[in-house]
Protein backbone atom coordinates (compact mmCIF):
# COMPACT_ATOMS: atom_id res chain seq x y z
CA UNK A 1 0.00 0.00 0.00
CA UNK A 2 1.42 3.90 -0.76
CA UNK A 3 2.60 5.71 2.24
CA UNK A 4 0.43 9.02 2.63
CA UNK A 5 2.99 11.68 2.07
CA UNK A 6 2.59 15.11 4.08
CA UNK A 7 2.78 18.23 2.24
CA UNK A 8 5.35 20.93 3.09
CA UNK A 9 3.02 23.63 3.22
CA UNK A 10 1.94 21.85 6.26
CA UNK A 11 5.06 23.72 7.74
CA UNK A 12 6.15 26.92 8.33
CA UNK A 13 8.74 29.40 10.46
CA UNK A 14 8.39 32.50 11.69
CA UNK A 15 10.69 34.95 10.41
CA UNK A 16 9.82 37.69 12.89
CA UNK A 17 11.34 35.36 15.67
CA UNK A 18 14.93 35.19 16.74
CA UNK A 19 14.59 31.80 17.67
CA UNK A 20 16.88 29.16 16.13
CA UNK A 21 15.44 27.87 12.37
CA UNK A 22 15.69 24.09 13.18
CA UNK A 23 14.24 24.89 16.47
CA UNK A 24 11.22 26.11 14.71
CA UNK A 25 11.28 23.26 12.24
CA UNK A 26 11.38 20.78 15.01
CA UNK A 27 8.35 22.24 16.61
CA UNK A 28 6.14 22.68 13.88
CA UNK A 29 6.30 18.75 12.85
CA UNK A 30 6.00 18.37 16.51
CA UNK A 31 2.90 20.47 16.71
CA UNK A 32 1.70 18.48 13.01
CA UNK A 33 2.15 15.01 15.02
CA UNK A 34 0.02 15.96 18.39
CA UNK A 35 -2.49 17.52 16.39
CA UNK A 36 -3.06 14.46 14.12
CA UNK A 37 -2.57 16.53 11.12
CA UNK A 38 0.56 14.18 10.55
CA UNK A 39 -0.62 10.62 11.08
CA UNK A 40 1.62 7.31 12.63
CA UNK A 41 3.16 6.26 9.08
CA UNK A 42 2.87 8.91 6.79
CA UNK A 43 5.87 9.98 5.00
CA UNK A 44 7.47 13.69 5.83
CA UNK A 45 8.84 16.12 2.77
CA UNK A 46 12.18 15.32 1.83
CA UNK A 47 14.74 17.26 3.37
CA UNK A 48 15.31 19.21 0.07
CA UNK A 49 11.88 19.58 -0.38
CA UNK A 50 11.25 21.14 2.71
CA UNK A 51 14.48 23.04 2.90
CA UNK A 52 12.93 24.90 -0.93
CA UNK A 53 9.71 25.26 0.86
CA UNK A 54 11.04 27.06 4.16
CA UNK A 55 13.73 29.09 2.50
CA UNK A 56 16.45 27.29 4.41
CA UNK A 57 19.68 25.09 4.21
CA UNK A 58 18.87 21.46 3.74
CA UNK A 59 21.47 20.43 6.47
CA UNK A 60 18.92 22.59 9.02
CA UNK A 61 16.37 20.20 8.18
CA UNK A 62 17.82 17.34 8.42
CA UNK A 63 19.36 17.86 11.70
CA UNK A 64 15.48 18.82 12.58
CA UNK A 65 14.98 15.65 11.11
CA UNK A 66 17.61 13.51 13.20
CA UNK A 67 16.48 15.28 16.55
CA UNK A 68 13.01 14.07 15.97
CA UNK A 69 13.76 10.69 15.26
CA UNK A 70 16.30 10.73 18.58
CA UNK A 71 13.79 11.51 20.47
CA UNK A 72 10.67 9.09 18.65
CA UNK A 73 8.50 11.25 16.91
CA UNK A 74 9.80 10.60 13.62
CA UNK A 75 11.40 6.75 12.26
CA UNK A 76 13.58 6.52 8.75
CA UNK A 77 13.12 3.36 6.52
CA UNK A 78 15.49 2.44 3.93
CA UNK A 79 15.01 4.22 0.71
CA UNK A 80 11.75 5.81 2.00
CA UNK A 81 13.14 8.88 4.15
CA UNK A 82 11.32 9.48 7.60
CA UNK A 83 7.94 8.83 8.76
CA UNK A 84 5.91 9.62 11.65
CA UNK A 85 6.49 7.23 14.41
CA UNK A 86 3.66 4.33 15.39
CA UNK A 87 5.45 3.93 18.78
CA UNK A 88 1.70 4.54 21.07
CA UNK A 89 4.10 6.82 23.34
CA UNK A 90 2.71 10.16 21.55
CA UNK A 91 -0.66 11.32 22.76
CA UNK A 92 -2.26 13.02 19.92
CA UNK A 93 -4.67 15.75 20.44
CA UNK A 94 -8.06 16.08 18.87
CA UNK A 95 -8.06 18.83 15.85
CA UNK A 96 -11.40 20.75 16.34
CA UNK A 97 -13.46 19.69 18.80
CA UNK A 98 -13.25 22.76 20.90
CA UNK A 99 -16.16 23.33 22.80
CA UNK A 100 -17.26 26.67 21.67
CA UNK A 101 -17.93 29.81 23.88
CA UNK A 102 -21.94 30.80 24.09
CA UNK A 103 -21.03 34.14 24.80
CA UNK A 104 -20.11 36.61 27.60
CA UNK A 105 -21.12 35.47 31.12
CA UNK A 106 -21.67 37.54 34.18
CA UNK A 107 -21.48 34.91 36.59
CA UNK A 108 -17.69 35.93 37.77
CA UNK A 109 -18.85 39.59 38.45
CA UNK A 110 -20.35 38.43 41.96
CA UNK A 111 -17.67 36.23 42.37
CA UNK A 112 -14.61 39.00 41.69
CA UNK A 113 -14.15 41.36 44.84
CA UNK A 114 -12.10 44.35 42.39
CA UNK A 115 -11.60 44.63 38.94
CA UNK A 116 -7.61 44.69 39.02
CA UNK A 117 -7.23 45.35 35.54
CA UNK A 118 -8.10 49.14 35.85
CA UNK A 119 -5.68 49.24 38.68
CA UNK A 120 -3.09 52.64 38.44
CA UNK A 121 0.12 51.36 36.93
CA UNK A 122 3.36 51.77 35.44
CA UNK A 123 3.33 50.97 32.05
CA UNK A 124 5.52 50.86 29.25
CA UNK A 125 4.86 50.15 25.40
CA UNK A 126 5.67 46.04 24.98
CA UNK A 127 7.94 47.30 21.84
CA UNK A 128 9.83 49.86 23.60
CA UNK A 129 13.27 47.79 22.69
CA UNK A 130 12.88 48.73 19.06
CA UNK A 131 12.40 52.64 20.00
CA UNK A 132 15.66 54.50 19.73
CA UNK A 133 15.34 56.90 22.47
CA UNK A 134 13.97 54.37 25.59
CA UNK A 135 14.04 56.47 28.67
CA UNK A 136 13.18 53.58 30.44
CA UNK A 137 13.20 52.01 34.09
CA UNK A 138 14.05 49.34 35.98
CA UNK A 139 15.24 47.22 32.63
CA UNK A 140 18.82 45.72 31.84
CA UNK A 141 21.37 46.94 29.45
CA UNK A 142 22.36 43.63 27.03
CA UNK A 143 25.33 45.52 26.10
CA UNK A 144 26.75 45.25 29.91
CA UNK A 145 25.46 42.11 30.65
CA UNK A 146 27.85 39.01 30.19
CA UNK A 147 25.34 36.53 28.58
CA UNK A 148 28.46 33.94 28.37
CA UNK A 149 29.20 34.07 31.93
CA UNK A 150 25.56 33.58 33.07
CA UNK A 151 25.18 30.61 30.83
CA UNK A 152 28.47 28.73 32.41
CA UNK A 153 27.01 29.00 35.41
CA UNK A 154 23.16 27.51 33.88
CA UNK A 155 25.52 24.64 32.79
CA UNK A 156 27.05 24.18 35.73
CA UNK A 157 23.93 24.39 37.96
CA UNK A 158 22.56 21.36 35.16
CA UNK A 159 25.52 18.76 36.56
CA UNK A 160 24.06 16.06 38.19
CA UNK A 161 24.95 16.70 41.56
CA UNK A 162 23.13 20.19 41.59
CA UNK A 163 20.26 18.48 38.95
CA UNK A 164 19.55 15.89 41.73
CA UNK A 165 19.32 18.45 44.40
CA UNK A 166 17.88 21.85 42.91
CA UNK A 167 14.85 20.12 41.01
CA UNK A 168 14.48 17.92 44.87
CA UNK A 169 10.46 18.64 45.68
CA UNK A 170 12.36 19.20 49.02
CA UNK A 171 14.30 21.75 47.75
CA UNK A 172 13.56 24.90 49.27
CA UNK A 173 16.02 28.19 49.56
CA UNK A 174 19.76 27.47 47.95
CA UNK A 175 22.36 26.86 50.86
CA UNK A 176 24.60 28.83 48.56
CA UNK A 177 22.38 31.16 47.83
CA UNK A 178 22.04 32.18 51.21
CA UNK A 179 25.20 32.26 52.15
CA UNK A 180 26.10 34.72 49.35
CA UNK A 181 22.90 36.98 50.58
CA UNK A 182 24.83 36.42 54.74
CA UNK A 183 27.75 37.23 53.90
CA UNK A 184 28.47 39.65 50.56
CA UNK A 185 25.09 41.37 50.26
CA UNK A 186 23.56 42.48 53.68
CA UNK A 187 27.18 42.89 54.90
CA UNK A 188 27.39 46.04 52.38
CA UNK A 189 24.13 47.60 54.07
CA UNK A 190 25.34 47.23 57.51
CA UNK A 191 23.45 44.19 58.02
CA UNK A 192 24.03 40.83 60.30
CA UNK A 193 21.94 37.73 60.21
CA UNK A 194 21.44 34.03 60.54
CA UNK A 195 20.08 30.94 57.77
CA UNK A 196 17.10 31.55 59.80
CA UNK A 197 16.21 35.44 59.58
CA UNK A 198 16.50 34.94 55.71
CA UNK A 199 13.96 33.92 52.80
CA UNK A 200 14.64 33.73 49.22
CA UNK A 201 11.38 35.39 47.22
CA UNK A 202 10.04 35.39 43.76
CA UNK A 203 11.85 39.43 44.09
CA UNK A 204 11.33 41.95 45.82
CA UNK A 205 7.87 42.77 45.03
CA UNK A 206 6.58 39.18 46.06
CA UNK A 207 8.80 39.67 49.70
CA UNK A 208 6.58 42.59 50.09
CA UNK A 209 3.56 41.36 49.12
CA UNK A 210 3.86 38.48 51.42
CA UNK A 211 4.76 40.68 53.91
CA UNK A 212 1.41 42.18 53.20
CA UNK A 213 -0.55 39.41 53.49
CA UNK A 214 0.83 38.09 56.64
CA UNK A 215 0.02 41.98 58.12
CA UNK A 216 -3.51 41.61 57.39
CA UNK A 217 -5.08 38.62 58.28
CA UNK A 218 -6.24 40.77 61.22
CA UNK A 219 -7.35 44.89 60.46
CA UNK A 220 -4.11 46.91 59.73
CA UNK A 221 -3.56 50.73 59.51
CA UNK A 222 -0.66 51.17 57.00
CA UNK A 223 1.08 54.54 55.84
CA UNK A 224 2.74 54.70 52.60
CA UNK A 225 4.96 56.97 51.05
CA UNK A 226 3.26 59.77 48.08
CA UNK A 227 4.21 59.50 46.04
CA UNK A 228 5.40 56.04 46.32
CA UNK A 229 5.93 52.88 44.81
CA UNK A 230 2.23 52.06 43.22
CA UNK A 231 2.10 48.48 43.67
CA UNK A 232 2.96 48.57 47.29
CA UNK A 233 -0.45 51.08 48.12
CA UNK A 234 -2.31 48.97 45.78
CA UNK A 235 -1.87 45.60 47.48
CA UNK A 236 -2.22 46.49 50.80
CA UNK A 237 -5.45 48.19 49.93
CA UNK A 238 -6.98 44.81 48.14
CA UNK A 239 -5.76 42.80 51.24
CA UNK A 240 -8.01 45.13 53.15
CA UNK A 241 -5.95 47.82 54.87
CA UNK A 242 -6.51 51.03 56.15
CA UNK A 243 -3.98 53.26 54.67
CA UNK A 244 -2.64 56.65 55.13
CA UNK A 245 -0.37 58.18 52.63
CA UNK A 246 2.33 60.76 53.98
CA UNK A 247 3.65 63.03 51.65
CA UNK A 248 7.80 62.76 51.40
CA UNK A 249 10.03 66.24 50.90
CA UNK A 250 13.71 66.17 49.81
CA UNK A 251 14.81 64.13 53.04
CA UNK A 252 11.88 61.39 52.21
CA UNK A 253 8.90 60.17 54.39
CA UNK A 254 8.74 62.68 57.80
CA UNK A 255 8.20 60.42 60.45
CA UNK A 256 6.47 62.87 62.85
CA UNK A 257 3.37 62.78 60.39
CA UNK A 258 2.96 59.42 60.54
CA UNK A 259 -0.92 59.00 62.50
CA UNK A 260 -0.88 57.57 65.63
CA UNK A 261 -2.33 54.43 65.67
CA UNK A 262 -0.38 53.20 62.73
CA UNK A 263 0.73 49.66 62.89
CA UNK A 264 2.82 49.12 60.10
CA UNK A 265 5.16 51.52 57.36
CA UNK A 266 6.12 51.11 54.33
CA UNK A 267 9.38 52.75 52.89
CA UNK A 268 11.99 53.21 50.52
CA UNK A 269 14.71 55.34 52.87
CA UNK A 270 17.99 54.94 51.19
CA UNK A 271 16.27 55.60 47.45
CA UNK A 272 12.85 56.99 48.06
CA UNK A 273 10.84 55.48 44.84
CA UNK A 274 10.45 57.34 42.41
CA UNK A 275 12.13 60.75 43.51
CA UNK A 276 15.51 59.11 44.93
CA UNK A 277 15.82 61.45 48.27
CA UNK A 278 17.62 59.11 50.44
CA UNK A 279 15.88 59.59 54.59
CA UNK A 280 18.70 61.27 57.13
CA UNK A 281 20.21 59.34 59.72
CA UNK A 282 18.88 61.54 61.98
CA UNK A 283 15.81 60.99 60.31
CA UNK A 284 15.88 57.05 60.61
CA UNK A 285 16.71 56.98 64.35
CA UNK A 286 13.72 59.51 64.70
CA UNK A 287 11.26 57.02 62.74
CA UNK A 288 12.50 53.70 64.41
CA UNK A 289 12.26 55.40 68.36
CA UNK A 290 8.98 56.10 66.94
CA UNK A 291 8.54 52.77 65.88
CA UNK A 292 9.01 51.40 69.50
CA UNK A 293 7.01 54.45 71.08
CA UNK A 294 3.93 54.01 68.96
CA UNK A 295 4.92 50.24 68.40
CA UNK A 296 4.69 49.70 64.64
CA UNK A 297 6.79 47.53 62.70
CA UNK A 298 8.40 49.20 59.30
CA UNK A 299 8.63 47.29 56.18
CA UNK A 300 12.38 48.89 54.13
CA UNK A 301 12.12 48.02 50.55
CA UNK A 302 16.23 48.78 49.44
CA UNK A 303 15.39 48.30 45.46
CA UNK A 304 18.86 49.72 44.45
CA UNK A 305 21.57 49.81 46.54
CA UNK A 306 24.22 48.77 44.38
CA UNK A 307 23.91 51.48 41.85
CA UNK A 308 25.61 53.72 44.21
CA UNK A 309 28.60 55.46 41.72
CA UNK A 310 28.89 58.83 42.99
CA UNK A 311 29.23 57.72 46.56
CA UNK A 312 28.46 54.91 49.05
CA UNK A 313 24.93 54.20 50.02
CA UNK A 314 23.22 55.11 53.32
CA UNK A 315 23.63 51.93 55.83
CA UNK A 316 20.09 50.27 55.36
CA UNK A 317 17.64 51.08 58.27
CA UNK A 318 17.94 47.51 58.98
CA UNK A 319 20.77 48.02 60.05
CA UNK A 320 20.63 50.64 62.88
CA UNK A 321 17.47 48.41 63.99
CA UNK A 322 17.87 47.26 67.84
CA UNK A 323 14.66 46.33 68.25
CA UNK A 324 14.10 43.89 65.15
CA UNK A 325 10.61 45.87 64.24
CA UNK A 326 12.40 46.26 60.56
CA UNK A 327 11.57 43.58 57.84
CA UNK A 328 13.60 44.47 54.91
CA UNK A 329 13.38 43.55 51.05
CA UNK A 330 16.36 43.22 48.74
CA UNK A 331 16.61 42.08 45.02
CA UNK A 332 19.07 40.64 42.65
CA UNK A 333 16.53 41.85 39.85
CA UNK A 334 17.67 44.97 39.49
CA UNK A 335 21.61 44.80 38.84
CA UNK A 336 21.07 41.35 37.18
CA UNK A 337 18.38 41.33 34.76
CA UNK A 338 14.51 41.88 35.70
CA UNK A 339 13.22 38.66 34.28
CA UNK A 340 15.47 36.80 37.06
CA UNK A 341 12.74 37.63 39.47
CA UNK A 342 14.86 36.61 42.84
CA UNK A 343 14.75 38.63 45.87
CA UNK A 344 15.28 37.76 49.31
CA UNK A 345 13.72 39.42 53.02
CA UNK A 346 15.28 39.44 56.15
CA UNK A 347 14.15 39.79 59.27
CA UNK A 348 13.24 38.21 62.90
CA UNK A 349 13.01 34.37 62.85
CA UNK A 350 9.14 33.61 63.64
CA UNK A 351 8.36 36.24 61.12
CA UNK A 352 10.50 34.27 58.38
CA UNK A 353 9.32 31.18 59.36
CA UNK A 354 5.52 32.06 58.89
CA UNK A 355 6.70 33.52 55.48
CA UNK A 356 7.99 30.60 54.74
CA UNK A 357 5.11 28.79 55.01
CA UNK A 358 2.99 31.29 53.11
CA UNK A 359 5.29 31.11 50.35
CA UNK A 360 4.76 27.21 50.44
CA UNK A 361 1.58 27.55 50.20
CA UNK A 362 1.44 30.32 47.28
CA UNK A 363 4.31 28.69 45.24
CA UNK A 364 6.54 26.43 47.42
CA UNK A 365 9.39 27.67 46.32
CA UNK A 366 11.64 29.88 43.59
CA UNK A 367 13.06 27.72 40.69
CA UNK A 368 15.85 25.66 42.39
CA UNK A 369 17.61 25.54 39.42
CA UNK A 370 17.46 29.08 38.76
CA UNK A 371 18.47 29.76 42.59
CA UNK A 372 21.61 27.53 41.42
CA UNK A 373 22.45 29.36 38.65
CA UNK A 374 22.22 32.97 40.01
CA UNK A 375 24.23 31.60 43.65
CA UNK A 376 27.35 30.49 40.85
CA UNK A 377 26.85 33.70 39.10
CA UNK A 378 27.45 35.46 42.57
CA UNK A 379 30.15 33.15 43.98
CA UNK A 380 32.49 33.44 41.22
CA UNK A 381 32.59 37.17 41.48
CA UNK A 382 30.92 37.71 38.09
CA UNK A 383 27.94 39.63 39.77
CA UNK A 384 30.96 41.80 41.60
CA UNK A 385 32.28 42.42 38.17
CA UNK A 386 28.78 43.33 36.45
CA UNK A 387 28.33 45.49 39.44
CA UNK A 388 31.12 47.40 38.61
CA UNK A 389 30.62 47.92 35.09
CA UNK A 390 27.03 49.42 35.39
CA UNK A 391 28.27 51.81 37.50
CA UNK A 392 30.86 52.95 35.62
CA UNK A 393 28.53 53.15 32.38
CA UNK A 394 25.66 54.94 34.18
CA UNK A 395 28.20 57.66 35.76
CA UNK A 396 28.37 58.45 32.10
CA UNK A 397 24.59 58.53 30.99
CA UNK A 398 23.25 60.07 34.24
CA UNK A 399 26.64 62.78 33.56
CA UNK A 400 24.65 62.91 29.93
CA UNK A 401 21.30 62.92 31.08
CA UNK A 402 21.87 65.95 33.65
CA UNK A 403 24.13 67.90 31.42
CA UNK A 404 20.97 67.42 28.08
CA UNK A 405 18.03 68.71 30.64
CA UNK A 406 20.26 71.90 31.90
CA UNK A 407 19.24 72.93 28.11
CA UNK A 408 15.45 72.76 28.09
CA UNK A 409 12.63 73.69 30.94
CA UNK A 410 12.39 70.61 32.39
CA UNK A 411 13.83 70.77 35.72
CA UNK A 412 15.17 68.00 38.12
CA UNK A 413 12.93 67.88 40.77
CA UNK A 414 15.17 64.75 42.39
CA UNK A 415 18.04 62.07 41.89
CA UNK A 416 19.63 59.52 44.28
CA UNK A 417 22.32 61.29 45.63
CA UNK A 418 24.51 57.95 45.45
CA UNK A 419 23.92 57.18 41.79
CA UNK A 420 20.94 55.14 40.90
CA UNK A 421 19.59 54.55 37.52
CA UNK A 422 16.96 57.35 37.14
CA UNK A 423 16.17 61.04 37.69
CA UNK A 424 12.71 62.60 39.17
CA UNK A 425 11.88 65.21 36.67
CA UNK A 426 9.08 67.83 36.46
CA UNK A 427 7.56 69.71 33.46
CA UNK A 428 6.49 73.08 33.01
CA UNK A 429 2.90 73.83 35.07
CA UNK A 430 0.58 72.80 32.03
CA UNK A 431 2.35 69.39 31.25
CA UNK A 432 0.26 66.33 31.17
CA UNK A 433 3.20 63.95 30.99
CA UNK A 434 0.64 60.78 30.20
CA UNK A 435 -0.36 63.15 27.11
CA UNK A 436 3.16 64.12 26.52
CA UNK A 437 4.33 60.36 27.17
CA UNK A 438 2.00 59.12 24.13
CA UNK A 439 3.15 62.18 21.92
CA UNK A 440 6.58 61.51 22.58
CA UNK A 441 6.07 57.60 20.76
CA UNK A 442 5.40 59.03 17.41
CA UNK A 443 9.07 60.15 17.59
CA UNK A 444 11.00 57.10 19.15
CA UNK A 445 10.87 58.25 22.50
CA UNK A 446 9.90 56.36 26.00
CA UNK A 447 9.38 58.20 29.43
CA UNK A 448 7.59 57.22 32.24
CA UNK A 449 4.58 59.73 33.59
CA UNK A 450 4.64 60.13 37.23
CA UNK A 451 1.05 60.12 37.87
CA UNK A 452 0.47 56.41 38.74
CA UNK A 453 3.20 56.95 41.81
CA UNK A 454 0.72 59.34 43.56
CA UNK A 455 -1.89 58.44 45.74
CA UNK A 456 -5.87 60.07 45.31
CA UNK A 457 -7.74 61.31 42.07
CA UNK A 458 -6.31 64.99 42.18
CA UNK A 459 -2.34 64.63 41.84
CA UNK A 460 0.21 66.50 39.84
CA UNK A 461 0.56 65.84 36.75
CA UNK A 462 4.01 67.50 35.17
CA UNK A 463 5.99 64.69 36.71
CA UNK A 464 8.31 61.98 34.95
CA UNK A 465 10.61 59.15 35.55
CA UNK A 466 13.37 59.09 33.25
CA UNK A 467 15.25 55.91 33.19
CA UNK A 468 18.40 55.93 32.11
CA UNK A 469 19.71 52.05 32.11
CA UNK A 470 18.15 51.13 29.00
CA UNK A 471 19.17 53.95 26.60
CA UNK A 472 22.74 54.24 25.19
CA UNK A 473 25.10 57.15 26.28
CA UNK A 474 25.27 58.99 22.29
CA UNK A 475 21.21 58.92 22.35
CA UNK A 476 20.44 60.91 25.63
CA UNK A 477 21.58 64.20 23.93
CA UNK A 478 18.67 63.86 20.98
CA UNK A 479 16.33 61.68 23.19
CA UNK A 480 16.08 65.03 25.70
CA UNK A 481 16.06 67.28 22.82
CA UNK A 482 12.80 65.58 21.25
CA UNK A 483 11.25 65.82 24.93
CA UNK A 484 11.74 68.97 25.26
CA UNK A 485 10.09 69.95 21.82
CA UNK A 486 7.26 68.66 22.62
CA UNK A 487 6.80 70.55 25.92
CA UNK A 488 7.60 74.00 24.23
CA UNK A 489 4.56 72.92 21.68
CA UNK A 490 2.40 72.06 24.48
Amino acid sequence: MAKIRIAADVFFLDRASKRPLQTQIRETVIASILSKQAMPGALMPSSRRLSQHLGVARMTVTLAYQELVDQGYLETQSRSGYLVADTGAIPRLPVGDAIEAIGNSDVWKDVLSENLTSRRRISKPKDWRSLPYPFVYGEMDSTIFKHSDWRECARQAMGKRDFDLMASNDATDDPLLVNYVLSRMLPRRGIAAHPDQVLITVGAQNAIWLVVELLTRGPLRAVCENPGYPDTLQALRWCGADVTTVDVDEHGLPPEKIPKGTQAVFVTPSHHAPTGATMSRARRIELLEQAQAQDFVVIEDDYEFEMSFIEPPSPALKAIDKDQRVLYAGSFSKALFPGLRLGYLVGPAPVIAEARELRSMMLRHPPGQLQRTAAYFLAQGHYDLLIRDMRREFAKRRTALIAALEETELEMAGAARFGGTSLWIKAPDGIDTEILARDLLADGVVIEPGAPFFSGTDHPKQFVRLGYSSIPVDRIAEGVRRISHRVGRG
